[in-house]
Order: structure tokens, then C-alpha cells, then sequence
């Protein structure tokens, strides 16, 4: 009977997939971005959004697009939520995916909520997407190369235990500094009005290449196996947590503008 229970349980966590194969940003990060949008929506948009998500949050639908992933009918959404770019490429000039990327959604996701055509159920699908994408967007290495999948392949350990560039900028950080997603945006940067319009500033196309600039100092910022420690944490949870704020402002500013 013990023998039993010790191979399911080994059976288990061998084969449930991990934390770091499922979500970007992380539920946290991505729940920070919708919160922080909530904050800077006008009324006007904010009861439209609550007529359609019927109460339901920003920060609640905003782990919507990773979740749907468990569904194969959904497949043809994976490829939204990046963009593979060379390190010396802007979103001009790089090869476009044939099967989409973070730009090329979001901009169906605007398009559908514009629409008055549309059915209800479609907005509802679309604006959830919107939540994600945005914040996908905001996570440098969703805007990574190709060849090693945004920093998948990039194999380093955090406090000792193996995984890669990628995770740790989706969620070893984030939950390393232990914050609810309430705590984490209420302690946002306080900014201006004229910071806050510097942010919102640009188009998506632009954002990608804003946020390029920075995922190239990352792959720079550290050697294959490293192991990552406290020290790595403090040189880059402030842009963590930049990149969050940015990505809940410039969410707010497109769905202000689509209401």
C-alpha cells in the first residue's frame, strides 16, 4: 500500500506540468497589470468592462489566455503571446510569424471590442485576451529569439534549483518577494500626470521595441547555469516592477480609447 501512494505521488510530479510551463508573467504578475489598469480607467469604461465581465475584474479574467491552453481548440492562439526577434532587430524589421504574435493579437482584440457588430460572448473572449496580451507584452522575454524560445532553452538556477531565464522573469522573482498582487500594485511608483502620459505615449509597435531594448541587456545578464541569488533580484525586480505598471497604464490607455 505505501509503495503504492509513493509511486503515484512520484508519478504526479513527474508528469503535472510545472508553474514555469504554463504561465507568462505568472498569475501574480498578470493579476498586478490588471489591477493597476482597473486604477486608471475612466468611468465610462469602467461600466462597460463591468457590464460585460459581468462584475468579474481585470486582474481576475487577466490569467485567462494561459488557462485556455489546457484546451487543444485554443492552440491556435500560442503564438500570441510573443513576438521572436534577433537582438539587433526592431518589430519592423523582423521576421513575422506566419501564425501571429503579441502585435498582430492585440490588434484583433481592439478591432473585435470596437466592432458593434460582434456578439457579446466574442467581446467578452477578446477583452480577456486584451488583459493578458498586454501584459505578455510587458514581460521582456516575451519579445526574445527564436532559437532559444524567449529564454526557455537559457538553463540557469534560482537559490539552487534548476530553470531558465525565462521563469525567472515570469515568476521566480515575483514570488521570491512574497506580495499578494493587491500588495504589489497598491506599492506602485506614484507618477504624475505627465509621466503617466509619457508612458501611454506610442503605438503597440513601439512598446515592443521599447521593451526589446531591454530584454537584450537580459540575455547579457547572466551565463548559462548560473546560479541566481539575491543579488540578481535587486539588480531587476525594479524593472519587474516597472514593467508591470507599464504594461496596467498602457492597458488602461487602450481600453479608455476602445470606450
Amino acid at each position: 500500500m505505501k509503495a503504492s501512494i509513493i509511486l503515484f505521488i512520484s508519478i504526479f510530479f513527474v508528469t503535472t506540468p510545472s508553474v514555469d510551463e504554463s504561465f507568462f508573467w505568472g498569475q501574480n504578475g498578470h493579476r498586478v497589470t490588471g489591477e493597476i489598469a482597473t486604477k486608471h480607467l475612466t468611468k465610462r469604461a469602467k461600466r462597460k468592462i463591468d457590464k460585460l465581465l459581468k462584475g468579474q475584474s481585470l486582474a481576475f479574467v487577466s490569467t485567462f489566455a494561459d488557462e485556455i491552453k489546457s484546451d487543444r481548440k485554443y492552440s491556435a492562439f500560442s503564438a500570441w503571446h510573443y513576438v521572436n526577434m534577433g537582438l539587433d532587430e526592431n518589430y519592423e524589421t523582423a521576421e513575422k510569424n506566419p501564425k501571429g504574435d503579441l502585435v498582430t493579437a492585440i490588434a484583433k482584440c481592439i478591432s473585435v471590442l470596437k466592432d458593434p457588430k460582434q456578439k457579446e460572448s466574442d467581446k467578452v473572449f477578446y477583452l480577456k485576451m486584451l488583459v493578458h496580451l498586454v501584459g505578455d507584452l510587458h514581460q521582456p522575454m516575451h519579445i526574445g529569439q527564436k532559437e532559444d524560445r524567449g529564454g526557455n532553452r537559457i538553463k540557469v538556477q534560482w537559490f539552487g534549483q534548476g530553470t531558465n531565464l525565462h521563469s525567472v522573469w515570469d515568476n521566480k522573482m515575483i514570488e521570491a518577494w512574497n506580495m499578494s498582487y493587491l500588495e504589489l500594485a497598491n506599492n506602485a511608483k506614484d507618477l504624475s500626470r505627465s509621466q503617466v502620459k509619457a508612458i501611454e505615449k506610442g503605438s503597440v509597435e513601439d512598446w515592443v521595441n521599447e521593451v526589446h531594448a531591454i530584454t537584450k541587456e537580459l540575455y547579457s545578464s547572466v551565463k548559462e547555469g548560473e546560479n541566481l541569488r539575491y543579488r540578481y533580484s535587486y539588480d531587476h525586480f525594479a524593472t519587474v516592477r516597472t514593467q508591470l505598471q507599464k504594461g496596467g497604464i498602457r492597458l488602461a490607455k487602450i481600453l479608455n480609447d476602445i470606450y
